[in-house]
C-alpha cells in the first residue's frame, strides 16, 4: 500500500517485550521506541503551527454581539485540548494519529456561525456536533459507512490527501502563490513572486526540501525531522543576517517575509497559560437567536466535514504506514473514530473549535511511527507548548512545509494500486484525487468521488454492487454540495 519506511531494520525478536510494549503493540507492528519517539517529534513540529494559527483565525473574528476571543487564551486552550486528545488517541486508539483544532472548521465557526450568535452559542453547536458523531460511532453507523467504501476508493482518498498536503506545503512556503490580478488572468497561481523565487524564506524552503529529499533517497533515519530542524536553523541564520521580518508588518503585506512565524529566539520562552475559555459554551442559546433552520444547517455542515475528513485522514495515515488490512481498514477503527468525536466536543467545550485528526500525522509515520506511543510524545509536547508557546512559534512555515511536500510524495506512490483500466473505479478515484488539492478540501474530494461512483454504477446497471449505505452517503453529499441554494431558498 505504500513505500517502505525510511528505517527498514527489523526489531530484535529476541529482546524481552514489556507490558507497555504489548499494550501498544510496538514490537508486533515492527516498530521500536526510537522510531516512535522520532515519529512523535516529527508530527509535532509539522503541526505545531496550529497553536499559532488557530488563535489568529478565531481571534480575528467577532460574534453577533461584537465580542472577540482573547488570543492568548485561545492559544493556551488550543495546545491543551490538542495535547489531551492526542494522548487519548494514543492510549485508546493506539494509532499514530494526532488530534488538534481543525482548519476549515475553525474558519466556518469564526466567520459564518459566530457572527449570527455569541461565541458561547457557536461553540455549543460544535459540542452538539461532536456528541452526534460519538453516538454514530457507538451505534456502529460511522464504522459501517467507512467499511462500505470500496478499497480502491480508500486508496484514492489517501493519494488525494497526499497531493492536498503537497499544495498546502508549497503555498504555505511561498513557493506557489496566487497571482495578484488572478481575476483578470487565465493563470490563478504562479511560481514565487512574479514567476521568480525572489525571497530568502522561499530559498530556505527550497534548500531544506532538497536536503530532505536527498536524506530520504539515502534512507537516512530521521530524514524528515532533520529536514525540519535544519531548515529552521538556516531560517534563524538568514533572519539574523538579513532581518527579513514577517509576511505582514502592521497589517501591510510583506511578500518577501516569513510566513506564520519569524524564526528568532524569544526573550521570554516560558509563560503561564490562560485557560479562561474552558467551559465557555452554551448548547441552547443559538436555537432561539439564529433560528432552528439555520442551526440545523450549521450542525449538518460541521457534521459532514468532521465525519468524512477524519475517515480520509485515517486511511491516508494507515496507508502510509502499511497499517491497513485487505479491506483498507486500519486497526481499532471504532476506537479511533470515537476519540475523534470526543475531540470535536472537547474543542467546542474549550472554545477552540472542533478538534479532529491531523493529516500531518503522516510525517510521523514516515519517520517510523506505527503505534500510539508516538502520540504520547506529540501530546506531551503540545501540553508543554502551553507554557513554551514562544518557543513553538520559532518554526516558520518555510521550514515546516518541507515535511508536507515529502510526505505528499510518499503518499502519492500508492496511486499505482488503483486499476486505471477500469473506468468504473478509475473515474471516481480520479475526481477524489484531484478535487482535494484543487478545492482545498478533503470532504469535497470524497463527496465528488462517491457521488460519481454511485452514478456510474447505476448507469451501468450495477446497482447491487453499491453498498446500501453508500446511497445514503451520496445523497447526504448532494445536500452538502447544494447547501448554498438550499439556504437561499429556506432562509
Amino acid at each position: 500500500m505504500s513505500v517502505a519506511p525510511l528505517d527498514n531494520t527489523p526489531p530484535d525478536p529476541s529482546r524481552p517485550v514489556s507490558r507497555f510494549d504489548r499494550y501498544f503493540e510496538v514490537t508486533a507492528r515492527g516498530s521500536t521506541m526510537t522510531r516512535e519517539l522520532r515519529g512523535g517529534l516529527a508530527t509535532f513540529f509539522t503541526m505545531a503551527y496550529i497553536v499559532v494559527l488557530n488563535p489568529l483565525i478565531l481571534g480575528g473574528a467577532v460574534d453577533g454581539d461584537g465580542k472577540a476571543l482573547a488570543i492568548p487564551a485561545i492559544a493556551a486552550a488550543t495546545a491543551l485540548v490538542a495535547g489531551l486528545m492526542t494522548i487519548l488517541m494514543g492510549v485508546v486508539g493506539r494509532f499514530p494519529l494526532a488530534v488538534a483544532a481543525g482548519l476549515g472548521v475553525n474558519a466556518l465557526v469564526a466567520y459564518e456561525i459566530a457572527p449570527q450568535m455569541t461565541w458561547a452559542d457557536a461553540m455549543g453547536l460544535v459540542v452538539i456536533e461532536g456528541v452526534i458523531i460519538a453516538v454514530l460511532v457507538l451505534t456502529g453507523l460511522r464504522t459501517a459507512v467507512f467499511r462500505s467504501v470500496p478499497t480502491q476508493m480508500k486508496t484514492a482518498i489517501g493519494v488525494g490527501i497526499g497531493l492536498f498536503l503537497t499544495i498546502i506545503g508549497l503555498v504555505d512556503a511561498g513557493f506557489v502563490r496566487r497571482i495578484p490580478d488572478a481575476a483578470n488572468s487565465t493563470v490563478p497561481l504562479g511560481l514565487g513572486i512574479g514567476g521568480k523565487l525572489a525571497s530568502w524564506p522561499t530559498l530556505v524552503f527550497v534548500l531544506g526540501l532538497l536536503l530532505t529529499l536527498v536524506l530520504v533517497v539515502r534512507r537516512v533515519k530521521g530524514a524528515i525531522l532533520i529536514g525540519i530542524f535544519s531548515s529552521t536553523a538556516l531560517a534563524m541564520v538568514v533572519e539574523a543576517l538579513g532581518n527579513v521580518g514577517p509576511s505582514f508588518v502592521n497589517g501591510v503585506p510583506n511578500p518577501k517575509g516569513w510566513s506564520l512565524n519569524v524564526p528568532t529566539l524569544p526573550s521570554n520562552p516560558v509563560d503561564l497559560p490562560d485557560l479562561s475559555l474552558l467551559g465557555q459554551f452554551n448548547v441552547l442559546g443559538s436555537w432561539g437567536r439564529a433560528g432552528w433552520l439555520v442551526v440545523l444547517m450549521f450542525i449538518f455542515t460541521l457534521l459532514v466535514t468532521d465525519f468524512f475528513d477524519t475517515m480520509g485522514t485515517m486511511v491516508a495515515v494507515g496507508q502510509e504506514g502499511s497499517m491497513l488490512d485487505e479491506q483498507g481498514t486500519p486497526p481499532r477503527t471504532k476506537e479511533i473514530l470515537l476519540v475523534d468525536s470526543i475531540g470535536a466536543a472537547a474543542g467546542g467545550a474549550a472554545s477552540v473549535s472542533s478538534n479532529t485528526a491531523y493529516i500531518e500525522s503522516a510525517a510521523g509515520v514516515a519517520e517510523g511511527a506505527r503505534t500510539g506511543v508516538a502520540n504520547l510524545v506529540t501530546g506531551a509536547l503540545f501540553l508543554l507548548a502551553m507554557f513554551l508557546a514562544p518557543l513553538v512559534v520559532v518554526v516558520p512555515f518555510e521550514a515546516a512545509s518541507v515535511a508536507l511536500v515529502v510526505v505528499g510524495f510518499l503518499m502519492m506512490t500508492a496511486v499505482r494500486t488503483i486499476d486505471w483500466s477500469d473506468y468504473e473505479i478509475a473515474i471516481p478515484a480520479f475526481l477524489t484525487i484531484v478535487l482535494m488539492p484543487f478545492t482545498y478540501s478533503i470532504s469535497n474530494g470524497i463527496g465528488a468521488g462517491l457521488i460519481t461512483y454511485v452514478v456510474i454504477k447505476l448507469a451501468k446497471g450495477k446497482a447491487r454492487e453499491v453498498h446500501p449505505l453508500l446511497y445514503a452517503v451520496a445523497a447526504l453529499f448532494v445536500v452538502y454540495f447544494l447547501r448554498g441554494p438550499i439556504e437561499a431558498l429556506v432562509f
